[in-house]
């Protein structure tokens, strides 16, 4: 049985990820991403990557949801900041 600390950390683990998507809109309404650092953008992604093997063989379900959803939207992120970088 899942206690309210646990509950309260996987909701906390599959919203917290979710706050990309204003910094995507964003990026998406101006169609720039040049105030972001593409070497901080990069640099996130891959320590992000570099967790995911952590919280898939985690049985802390808080762990890995986070981990999980964050991958999916912190791609997402890389993905449209990358598309709106200008050449």
């Amino acid at each position: 049985m899942i206690n309210i600390f646990e509950k309260l950390g996987l909701f906390s683990a599959v919203i917290l990820p979710l706050w990309n998507i204003p910094l995507m809109a964003r990026i998406i309404k101006r169609k720039s991403s040049e105030d972001i650092s593409k070497y901080w953008l990069l640099g996130v992604w891959v320590c992000i990557l570099l967790m995911l093997p952590s919280g898939l063989i985690s049985k802390d379900i808080v762990w890995r949801t986070f981990n999980i959803v964050n991958v999916i939207m912190f791609t997402g992120v890389v993905c449209v900041a990358m598309k709106y970088r200008k050449k």
